[in-house]
């Protein structure tokens, strides 16, 4: 008996991910990612990272394979493909779609000036009021360095993308975005409901590399004969979901109404909250994108909270602290001995650079309020996740001060999120009730593929089989309000 199966494709910038999701039962038949080790970035100077766009598709068309393998598929059993992709990358191509250079990827700084000066010279009341947030380092702003430093490449780009709209395009033959893809990339205006002629005119970039406009949940394209007979799928099989990589993440949890909260803690760390109004953070130190079904006639924003130090303190803990060789379960286990407040040490988590949550400012991380005659690694340590949560929670005032009331925080139980401490303090800390899933980015773009070309009527429908896996309720008691409000005083002399 044939099988169906839905597609998702989660392309980083250290791995690509495929999966195949069975219609019928929800659950995740099959599962590869590719390569095993982290794909390179390329930093010709310091401050630039590049990725060829060509390494994406030769590493999803392996993990493809594998999971395509795994499940025992056939490619006339995927019924639709859906695609979560790294957020604010450059892709330039020419009219044939082949690329003109390297993408220059999300966390490329060298765009950071034209973004600040457009902020300036546009204006930074319409930037905020129709861009709902700085040009700052995004997409616009890597075109405008292009522009200026590379004119004669500037001058063969027929269009610009996303890394989505990439991956999709090598997929179908065509060239196409969508709101969410120009919103993250500061192209699209909230005012006036389209594509942000007045900072692209400021740039000096012609309206017509922008590509077609398409909805985030529709049949956007269709797999070609030649990606078909490459990969091993069939011709014709609706791409129906794309989205960037933290607004897919809130749909694998099942995010999609105001209030809701979606949570990631890897290297860096995420909260990810829907607003059903139109609002910005003035100092931009959160960043306020068009969620997945966001329409003209449908305010759902998507208010982004990112911190850099976040899984990579942990790590460095594990790496410079730690007893050499311990697990990081066997790290949690020595901090469950050390009181809520690590008895007065605070840790400031910022030492991955620059952060947003700062206003820009690159503090650095730092220890404090140790005392030699009694604080050990194990203080340390706890004192580190705890600096880290606060960091979350400090942010989470800001998107409180939006009007976004915080009472559930979804998330995957994984990576951080795997520590009984650092999921007890968020919850205290917070307030929120933390929701825990199994579930991936990949899954959400399977699954949003299904909303997209109507197997599944709704994301309820959708996310029906999802699994609550845990439930962390706030702890009452002063002392983890205290030792946040001691952290805050020390972050604030930095």
């Amino acid at each position: 008996m044939s099988k169906e199966y839905l597609l998702g494709l989660d392309v980083g910038s250290s791995s690509v991910k495929a999966s195949l999701v069975d219609v019928a039962t929800g659950e995740m038949a099959g599962t590869a990612f590719w390569p095993q080790s982290e794909a390179p970035i390329k930093a010709l100077k310091t401050g630039w990272a590049e990725q060829s766009p060509q390494m994406w598709w030769d590493n999803m068309k392996t993990a493809l394979g594998k999971a395509m393998q795994q499940a025992g598929a056939k490619g006339s059993e995927v019924k639709a493909v859906g695609i979560s992709y790294q957020m604010h990358g450059l892709v330039c191509v020419d009219k044939n779609g082949e690329a003109l250079r390297d993408s220059i990827i999300w966390c490329d700084s060298r765009a950071v000036p034209y973004g600040e000066k457009a902020f300036r010279e546009v204006g930074e009341t319409w930037c905020l009021e129709h861009l709902l947030n700085s040009p700052g380092n995004f997409t616009a702003a890597k075109l405008a360095w292009v522009k200026e430093n590379e004119p004669e490449l500037f001058s063969k780009i027929h269009k610009i993308m996303l890394p989505g709209d990439y991956i999709s395009m090598r997929l179908s033959g065509e060239m196409n975005t969508t709101i969410g893809g120009l919103s993250e990339g500061m192209m699209w205006d909230f005012k006036e409901r389209s594509t942000a002629a007045k900072l692209l005119d400021y740039y000096g970039v012609p309206a017509e590399m922008i590509p077609e406009v398409v909805p985030t949940f529709s049949v956007q394209a269709q797999v070609s004969k030649a990606a078909a007979e490459e990969l091993g799928l069939e011709a014709g099989t609706p791409i129906s979901y794309r989205a960037g990589d933290q607004p897919n993440n809130a749909v694998s949890l099942n995010v999609f109404n105001p209030g809701e909260i979606a949570s990631t803690a890897g290297t860096s760390g995420v909260v990810y909250g829907v607003l059903g109004e139109v609002r910005y953070d003035t100092k931009s130190r959160v960043n306020t994108f068009a969620h997945v079904n966001y329409t003209k006639d449908l305010t759902r924003l998507g208010v982004l909270l990112c911190i850099n130090g976040t899984g990579i303190l942990n790590a460095w803990m594990r790496r410079t602290v730690a007893p050499e060789g311990i697990s990081y379960a066997e790290m949690n286990e020595m901090m469950a001995a050390i009181p809520v407040g690590s008895e007065g040490v605070s840790v400031v988590p910022f030492g991955n650079g620059a952060e947003r949550v700062l206003e820009n400012r690159e503090v650095g991380c730092s220890v404090n309020g140790v005392n030699f005659n009694k604080h050990t690694k194990a203080h340390l340590m706890r004192a580190a996740q705890e600096g880290i949560v606060f960091s979350f929670c400090y942010g989470m005032e800001v998107m409180r001060e939006m009007g976004m009331d915080i009472r559930t925080i979804h998330a995957g139980r994984a990576n951080m999120f795997l520590s009984d401490i650092f999921r007890k303090t968020l919850a205290s800390v917070s307030g929120a009730t933390i929701e825990l899933y199994d579930t991936d980015g990949s899954v959400g773009a399977a699954k949003g593929a299904g909303i997209g070309c109507g197997i599944y009527k709704d994301n309820k429908e959708a996310f029906s089989t999802l699994k609550r896996l845990d439930e962390i309720q706030p702890e009452t008691g002063s002392e983890y309000q205290e030792a946040y409000q001691r952290w805050k005083q020390v972050l604030e002399k930095q």
